[in-house]
């Protein structure tokens, strides 16, 4: 618990306004990709078919879009940020490396996963910041304590 105190405080300190719009804009786009992913279904199916790894787990073709849409949601939000960008670390992963076959499979499209997974280990440690429902519930609950 002490080391998770410590990055929090080390957060709060050194967390910079235009972070934010970072936060809002991989919020976004995973929500944009959650939403495509329900939309084509088929696609997701593909990527999943195409690696020998995760050929039958076909429960993950609903799992991750709604993954994707609650967890963007609430990283706009930044409503238990770390908890959200930690959840969606494990499917980025399996972005880079299992659907686009490596990181250095030559693919145009191996950029952005790679690009929204540093995002999400950036604010996986970072939080959400000042101007974020977690933020304005803490101060919330620290102004009820005094009263």
């Amino acid at each position: 618990m002490n080391v998770a105190y410590q990055i929090n405080k080390w957060s709060v300190k050194h967390h910079p306004k235009w972070l934010v719009v970072l936060r809002v804009a991989l919020g976004l786009c995973l929500f944009i990709k959650g939403f495509g992913f329900i939309q084509n279904n088929v696609q997701l199916t593909g990527f999943f078919s195409a690696t020998s790894y995760f050929g039958r787990a076909t429960w993950l073709n609903t799992v991750i879009p709604w993954l994707h849409l609650m967890g963007g949601t609430m990283i706009i939000a930044g409503l238990f940020t770390r908890l959200w960008t930690i959840m969606q670390i494990p499917i980025l992963l399996g972005a880079v490396f299992f659907v686009n076959r490596g990181v250095f499979a030559g693919e145009s499209d191996i950029m952005f996963p790679i690009i929204i997974l540093v995002l999400l280990v950036l604010f996986s440690v970072e939080g959400g910041g000042p101007v974020s429902l977690d933020n304005y519930f803490k101060h919330y609950r620290t102004i009820n304590r005094e009263h």
